[in-house]
């Protein structure tokens, strides 16, 4: 495929550019391969040749068109043949709704024109095949293709941990992706199981996700291990090499808890479809909670209602609060806050083990203990230590961001894969964040450039949905790591106010302690420039004390 051939129109004058709360820009617009630019006019608000837009078209979520100024005219009779009626002085808009969450204005003249810009938008936005997306063409200067993807190694975490233990090792059982295609190739696992029960494990928990470790408590020596659902199924199967895989893990003596983050009802209704969860007589000292998270459809529609309600400006107070709380999206930030404390205080209070899972492990099991490390770890909290938890917990964990960051809160278009569990999370830090304004190391501006790169990005971390898709991209190989280009930004993405703390922190979940992220839903509704001009004023507060 040859993406000229999807483009019908690469260049339109006298286009004008709106946006809310800016002026209007009016210049010439192009369309390129995967970038829509326009450049400012004289007669515009900018200087000729200035850049006002530079739109990556992977971030076009939904695209609606008008047209407008309509008139006709007959032309004179020609060889005794009858006039000809043709429509004149036509325009029309194109608004772009994207996946960051802006929405452009773009009155473009003349119909045609109009419409195939719109088609070519459409097109390109829609490529199917992530090795013709921008990432494996992006190659921005002093930047080598191999910076930053051993940044945060997997495996010298792991080998701390076992060097630490001794309890744990470091397995290669999935060193081809056989036992789980959604599995990095190196997990970590008690050092008394052998591979064939790992392998053994793997083929009684859906997807072939059996429990692995997610994080060593070092205050105590307590674990958190992720896995997907047994599939014990209506007769009640059992594995006795799975139910040895956990029961070694509590070989000290230690007490252990299933988080389950299904209802028990639907813990019910798998088990018929074949999944279920651990039974009690099958795994002794294990002790199950059923703490339900939504996930998939209802969590993205409860994305869409609340992105309508901050784009709706005709709404009064008791209005706007009315539609706030219909979204649900601040219950959803509560539950899933609520369960990460819970997983904490199993483990940091009660001493106990845990294994979080739900159905298929990939989606809000992540969402749990990720966020129970940053309440746990004050490493975690950190700009690489953040980072380092996001490639393990998220990325090589087998988050299938392909599908579930297709599409964001606009389009038309709606997949049942779709879901902002990823937005959710990282919602609950920014929570966090605002609670203990002193423990988190970067700041509101390094969430906001996580949740952009995540739906559409020029760097290839956040593609395809598993290491396993990406080992047969080549996206390390061909691609650059988002990394490099975070840490590059110096004191942009720095919290100025951070001050390490060793403690775990515990947030409320009560309904007056949890707020609208305003910087990411109310982000192009608004003006923030008075609160980034008070955040700029606290860094040469910071800086000159510093000094002094």
């Amino acid at each position: 495929m040859e993406f000229a051939e999807l483009i019908k129109t690469t260049k339109v004058d006298h286009v004008v550019l709106s946006r809310p709360g800016l002026p209007s820009v009016k210049g010439t617009l192009c369309i390129t391969s995967h970038h829509l630019l326009l450049s400012s006019q004289p007669g515009g608000n900018g200087e000729q040749g200035q850049i006002e837009l530079w739109l990556l078209i992977r971030n076009v979520d939904a695209i609606e068109k008008s047209v407008q100024n309509l008139s006709w005219y007959q032309s004179a009779r020609t060889n005794g043949s009858p006039p000809e009626t043709r429509l004149a002085n036509a325009s029309g808009t194109i608004t772009l709704k994207c996946k960051d969450l802006k929405i452009l204005q773009l009155e473009i003249p003349g119909m045609e024109e109009c419409l195939n810009i719109a088609s070519s938008i459409e097109a390109l936005s829609s490529v199917e095949s992530v090795m013709m997306t921008y990432p494996f063409f992006y190659r921005p200067q002093n930047m080598k293709l191999e910076d930053g993807w051993g940044l945060h190694h997997l495996e010298e975490f792991y080998q701390q941990i076992a060097a630490d233990t001794g309890a744990w090792r470091l397995s290669y059982v999935n060193e081809d992706f056989g036992a789980c295609s959604s599995y990095p190739p190196i997990v970590i696992v008690p050092t008394k199981v052998e591979e064939g029960a790992l392998r053994e494990s793997a083929r009684f928990r859906h997807g072939g996700r059996f429990p692995i470790l997610s994080y060593y408590h070092k205050k105590n020596g307590t674990v958190m291990l992720r896995s997907s659902q047994p599939l014990v199924g209506p007769n009640r199967k059992r594995c006795r090499k799975d139910e040895l895989l956990l029961h070694a893990v509590l070989a000290g003596g230690d007490r252990g808890f299933v988080l389950e983050t299904r209802s028990a009802q639907a813990a019910k209704q798998a088990r018929m479809l074949g999944g279920g969860t651990e039974h009690r007589s099958a795994y002794p000292g294990w002790k199950r909670f059923h703490r339900p998270l939504e996930r998939g459809r209802p969590l993205q529609e409860s994305f869409i209602k609340l992105v309508e309600a901050c784009n709706d400006p005709s709404h009064n107070m008791d209005r706007w609060l009315s539609k706030l709380e219909a979204s649900k999206w601040l219950y959803h930030v509560k539950e899933a806050l609520s369960t990460a404390c819970l997983a904490a205080q199993c483990m940091d209070r009660e001493e106990a083990c845990v294994l979080v899972h739900g159905a298929e492990g990939t989606d809000t099991t992540l969402l749990v203990t990720a966020l129970a490390q940053v309440i746990l770890d004050p490493n975690c909290r950190t700009l690489a230590g953040f980072q380092g938890l996001l490639e393990r917990e998220w990325i090589q964990a087998g988050h299938p961001f392909c599908l579930r960051c297709a599409h964001s809160a606009y389009s038309h278009v709606r997949l049942k894969h779709e879901a902002p569990t990823f937005l959710l999370f990282l919602d609950c830090v920014w929570q966090l964040g605002r609670q203990f304004p002193l423990s988190l190391e970067f700041n509101e501006g390094f969430l906001l450039a996580l949740f952009e790169h995540s739906y559409a990005s020029p760097y290839g971390t956040f593609l395809c949905n598993n290491e396993k898709e990406r080992k047969l991209c080549e996206v390390k190989e061909k691609t650059h790591s988002l990394w490099p280009w975070l840490n590059s930004k110096g004191e942009e993405f720095l919290n100025p106010l951070y001050a390490h703390n060793p403690l775990v922190i515990w947030p409320s979940v009560e309904p007056q302690s949890l707020l609208l992220w305003q910087g990411l839903f109310l982000r192009w509704v608004r003006s923030s420039h008075h609160l980034d001009d008070a955040w700029g004023e606290i860094q040469k507060i910071v800086k000159c004390t510093q000094e002094d």
